[in-house]
């Protein structure tokens, strides 16, 4: 797909096909986080991939989450880069999000600030990393229609907030 396209393909799917994800496409999504952009060039993140149905239940927020063959976890080292390691785990974790989309998955990304403790505890995630964000992803099992979003005008000012381009 062209970029424009993967972007404008990408939807927040809440209904997902019980067929595992090949090994070999999970690999090409995290190499697309792999070489996302980050500050000072720390990449200060650590993703991990969850396939056993137990622990997808118990990350799952709601229980359309559960339904996906695969979840993947983002976590920010916050050791490694203070102040800027969400912002660069967020940058990683949309390539995810697009490069499933790509592959012809479906993605929906999860906060889990008020669940972090238990995130924690499941994967036995050490304490310097911060867990952002979690996504179930599988073959699509629903066909969402685009969302109407805000005109650029709307977004977007030129020069000074407010204005409007010419």
């Amino acid at each position: 797909m062209e970029f424009k396209e993967v972007i404008e393909k990408r939807r927040s799917i809440r209904k997902y096909k019980e067929t595992p994800v090949a090994r070999e496409k999970i690999k090409e999504i995290l190499e697309a986080a792999r070489i996302a952009p980050s500050a000072g060039h720390r990449q200060p993140w650590h993703f991990i991939v969850v396939e056993d149905k137990e622990k997808i239940k118990k990350l799952a927020k709601s229980d359309w989450a559960a339904d996906a063959p695969v979840m993947i976890v983002g976590l920010a080292d916050k050791e490694a880069s203070p102040g800027w390691c969400e912002n660069d785990l967020g940058i990683a974790f949309e390539h995810i999000v697009l490069a499933a989309t790509d592959l012809g998955l479906g993605t929906c990304w999860m906060g889990q600030s008020n669940r972090e403790d238990m995130v924690r505890e499941l994967l036995d995630i050490p304490d310097h990393f911060k867990v952002v964000a979690v996504t179930p992803v599988g073959e699509v099992n629903e066909k969402p229609s685009p969302k109407e979003r805000k005109s650029l005008d709307e977004i977007a000012s030129w020069e000074k907030y407010g204005s409007k381009q010419v």
